[in-house]
């Protein structure tokens, strides 16, 4: 008998709240296919990269199971609430406390056994496409197989089993500390609002607006982390004052009657509005902090795909480039191990040279928008000592400049397609990064260059800015080409090897180069010089990838993978968040469909036709959705748009620094549309079959 009660019940329990079974449905679908990254992740034996993507993966699933044990806690406690009435009658009737506990337990056991089975199912469906996204991020084929792991399953379970059962139990513990007044109590309880002191409450409004635009202004200005968290920290307690705010400020103008309260139906969306906010007050700012989460996330994991979409390919512009220390390197083991796995078209090996002084690293320290004013003393020149003290800890540029003769340079660039460049006996030219090629356009007219005889100066020819390879290979961002009759004034600094291919590159090939790199080979019959920093990686800052050996098909792949195993976890959060945030906003709304039925039903008989019914029922959606979806806009704006900028500038990235919160909000109100379609459907259909 309890089981057909429990079965009866948890199928209109479905019905009430198709959105939550839904959501849960697709919670769990992800919840697998993310979690098999971690246990058949086919990818990985490709790459040695630590499991990089399972640490990834675990942590989003960390915080992902926060926020699915509090949307589950909410809406089981959220349905206890709307059945207490019920609940109480049961004990009217005679059933125990007990076997009432264990009926709701059993439907609510039964209502996510269904979602979690339809979950698994799609999981498993989504899991090949997962794979096959990522197999074509890092260049391979994949091929599709359907399979079930034991692990994945059991990680799965744990995760969804526990939230559910946490939150029955706690819930069951609630149940057992109420009487039967209280069980009918329960749901006049909740919609009872409290208009206390809503004067001084209304002043949090602007509080918050003004806290808001005062963080906008200064945020970016910010650099101790201590007044970051101090900013942060007001910022999460901003969101809650705001909606006590807003609740208090709409019923103090309703009470002051405002002009325009009388215009058309405002007082009724008025009313109803200020009092959903303030039943709801906390859990809004909880989905307003979850929508800003969801679109930070988004946005940062856009900026590394168009990263790996746009820069990527630029980084590795040869098939195969080496570096070596010594000057007098002739890279014979290294040609050994290339001739071996692949058919060589083109081999050239050449010297990157040094002046040993540090005018071009100065100047790029002191111009460039990445450093700010970092190296600069307060009237604006120079800090040498800052500089020094640099170039010899951090490594990003070398301790002295770094030349290129003219004949290794064009050598270089017929390997790459580039036309051939002349330049005369009293003249100079810069490469530079391609993201640097702006803003280094007036380097000419700083530079000071001695000619062969040392006693005259060259004069700049230009600045060219196609992929170069300079992150540490053909110098640390620039390289400044002379004619060759120059170099014989200066000091070998480091050896260069370069390579042309036939095909691609054998997987395991940089590998080999590596371990040979890491023999620590002794260079016979060569001495090495005695020059110090003659390495460096170049000023990109927030993706940097610096080796000594660089085999364009191996490492491409591999540092897709890399930023894949950022991305990928940053859009499950973020997906995650944006359902379960809107999924509590569509079961308030659709689980309160009789009361305002009853209330639009009033206004039928004042005269208000079917049409404006349905469009007061969008206003009052429209504005529910809207408000922590448009707060959480804002507060976000400022620091994505203050990442985005920085992200671009060290990167490269050739987009506009909004175009990624743009593409945030348009993919965050595409899932927001869904649900809202979805929740006036049903909340129109239960308004309309009641009125039958």
């Amino acid at each position: 008998m309890l089981g057909k009660l429990a079965f009866r019940n948890m199928k209109r329990s479905a019905r009430d709240y198709l959105v939550y079974i839904l959501t849960m449905t697709v919670v769990t679908a992800l919840m697998y296919a993310f979690n098999s990254l971690i246990f058949q992740n086919d990818v990985n034996q490709y790459f040695e990269l630590e499991a990089i993507m399972e640490v990834m993966i675990g942590l989003a699933t960390f915080f992902i199971v926060l926020i699915v044990a509090w949307l589950i806690n909410y809406m089981v406690r959220f349905m206890l609430e709307k059945r207490s009435s019920e609940f109480g009658i049961y004990l009217l009737l005679g059933m125990k406390k007990r076997t009432v506990a264990r009926l709701y337990m059993r439907e609510n056991i039964l209502l996510g056994g269904i979602s979690f089975l339809m979950g698994l199912f799609l999981g498993v469906l989504l899991r090949q496409v997962l794979l096959a996204v990522m197999f074509s991020m890092v260049r391979m084929e994949y091929h599709l197989s359907i399979s079930l792991n034991r692990w994945t399953i059991l990680l799965t379970v744990l995760c969804y089993a526990g939230c559910y059962l946490l939150a029955l139990f706690r819930c069951k513990w609630k149940f057992k500390k109420m009487n039967i007044h209280d069980l009918m109590d329960e749901k006049r309880k909740n919609e009872e609002i409290r208009e206390k002191r809503e004067g001084f409450k209304r002043l949090f409004l602007p509080f918050s607006i003004l806290f808001i635009l005062t963080f906008w202004k200064v945020f970016s200005m910010l650099t101790n982390a201590g007044e970051i968290a101090l900013f942060l920290i007001g910022l999460v307690a901003t969101i809650y004052l705001f909606y006590i705010g807003l609740s208090a400020w709409i019923i103090c103008y309703v009470r002051k009657k405002g002009n325009r309260i009388y215009q058309g139906q405002n007082l009724f969306l008025l009313r109803q509005f200020a009092s959903k906010v303030r039943t709801m007050q906390f859990t809004m700012g909880t989905l307003t902090a979850l929508f800003t989460l969801a679109l930070m996330g988004a946005s940062i994991a856009l900026m590394f795909s168009d990263y790996e979409n746009t820069v990527l390919e630029e980084k590795f512009p040869f098939d195969i480039q080496i570096n070596s220390v010594d000057p007098e390197d002739d890279f014979a083991d290294e040609i050994g191990i290339i001739e071996e796995d692949t058919k060589i078209q083109k081999l050239y090996s050449y010297q990157i040279y040094t002046d040993n002084e540090n005018q071009v690293n100065s100047w790029m320290l002191t111009h460039l928008r990445a450093w700010g004013t970092m190296y600069q003393k307060k009237d604006g020149s120079p800090d040498e000592r800052k500089i020094e003290k640099m170039l010899e800890e951090e490594g990003v540029y070398c301790t002295y400049d770094t030349y290129m003769g003219v004949t290794a340079y064009n050598e270089l660039r017929s390997m790459l397609g580039y036309g051939r460049v002349e330049i005369n006996d009293g003249e100079y030219l810069v490469h530079i990064k391609p993201r640097l090629y702006e803003e280094v356009k007036e380097i000419g007219k700083a530079l000071k260059i001695a000619d062969a005889s040392g006693e005259g100066r060259l004069s700049c020819v230009g600045v060219y800015g196609e992929p170069f390879s300079q992150d540490g290979h053909n110098g640390g961002d620039y390289v400044v080409v002379v004619p060759d009759q120059v170099l014989e004034r200066m000091t070998p600094y480091y050896a260069e090897l370069a390579a042309d291919i036939e095909g691609e590159a054998p997987q395991g090939l940089n590998k080999k180069l590596d371990e040979l790199t890491s023999k620590e080979k002794d260079y016979a019959g060569h001495v090495r010089p005695n020059l110090q920093g003659n390495s460096c990686c170049g000023s990109d800052n927030i993706i940097t990838y610096a080796a000594v050996n660089m085999v364009r098909d191996n490492l491409i792949p591999e540092v897709k993978f890399m930023l894949a195993s950022l991305i990928i976890p940053l859009f499950y959060i973020g997906l995650v968040f944006v359902c379960v945030a809107v999924t509590v906003l569509s079961v308030q709304q659709l689980s309160d469909s009789a009361k305002y039925k009853f209330r639009y039903d009033v206004l039928a008989k004042l005269g208000l036709q079917r049409a404006q019914i349905h469009q007061m029922i969008r206003k009052q959606l429209g504005a529910y959705y809207l408000c922590p979806a448009v707060l959480a806009i804002i507060i976000s704006g400022k620091m994505i748009l203050s990442m985005s900028k920085a992200f671009v500038i060290m990167t490269g990235v050739p987009v506009a620094s909004a175009s990624f919160f743009i593409k945030s909000i348009v993919l965050f109100f595409g899932i927001y549309a869904v649900y809202y379609v979805v929740t006036y459907i049903g909340f129109v259909r239960n308004v309309d079959e009641k009125e039958c």
